[in-house]
């Protein structure tokens, strides 16, 4: 089913109006432990990434020993009970610990706009955004924004949910999502909101790329703005109304749907 694009947003200033300025960056004193083998694995990678110190089991040591010692790092061996000890014993760990610095903070107009970029609206558990982030990395995803507020910190839960993935998709924190989605619409990217009271099925609907998918927090999902600023609504069919999806789900079944549509 075919969908008419709208636009209800005011033109952005390219003069350097707030939307494209970037936030300060963060410093290095800010470190952020990183754990898990996938998630230490990528940020090793990242030369972008700074890193410190790492803690490992000796099996952890050995596997990550190439990454280690690339990045200057010795690594201090400890015992399974040590990690335990600092990250909570519930924390699954895989026997390392990675102190590193944050990532630069970004801007819209960092962003590769060939493709999708995944937008999500106040969604605040980092196991939820950690893994709309993997699925946005196996899907091609060229970005995630989210807010700067009601956000969760981009640490070491969000990235062993990401699995990696944090040091591969770019993330752009911005101060107001309404206004960056205006300039992405500006920037002429279509802005698909997903919202289960939606007529429109996203399997049925006509994609236009660049595609923004836009999903919020679950219970309360896409704010009033949020959607004013979408130009079409969809929603994923599911067999009865019980079986809702949270959004990390609804994000990996979108994203795939963007990806086998924009092929």
């Amino acid at each position: 089913m075919a969908q008419q694009k709208t636009r209800h947003s005011k033109p952005v200033s390219r003069g350097g109006g707030h939307r494209s300025r970037k936030p300060p960056r963060n410093g290095d004193s800010e470190r952020v432990l990183l754990f898990g083998i996938h998630a230490v694995e990528a940020a090793l990678t990242n030369e972008k990434r700074p890193v410190f110190a790492i803690q490992a089991t000796e099996n952890a040591a050995f596997k990550l020993a190439p990454l280690i010692a690339k990045r200057g790092l010795e690594p201090e061996r400890v015992l399974p009970k040590a990690l335990d000890r600092r990250l909570g014993a519930d924390t699954v760990h895989q026997g390392v610990l990675l102190e590193a610095g944050p990532l630069d903070s970004l801007s819209l107009e960092d962003l590769d706009f060939s493709g999708t970029i995944l937008v999500l609206d106040q969604v605040t558990d980092p196991h939820n955004v950690g893994a709309a982030l993997r699925s946005a990395a196996a899907f091609g995803a060229k970005g995630l924004v989210m807010t700067q507020r009601h956000s969760p910190p981009l640490g070491g839960v969000l990235a062993k949910s990401a699995s990696g993935a944090l040091d591969v998709v770019p993330v752009v924190q911005v101060r107001n999502l309404a206004e960056a989605l205006a300039e992405l619409g500006d920037r002429g990217v279509t802005r698909l909101g997903l919202a289960e009271e939606a007529d429109a099925a996203l399997e049925t609907a006509q994609l236009a790329y660049p595609l923004a998918i836009v999903l919020g927090a679950e219970g309360r999902g896409l704010r009033q703005l949020t959607r004013e600023r979408c130009d079409l609504l969809c929603r994923i069919s599911t067999a009865n109304a019980l079986a809702s999806l949270n959004v990390s789900n609804a994000a990996a079944i979108a994203l795939h749907w963007a990806q086998v549509k924009g092929a």
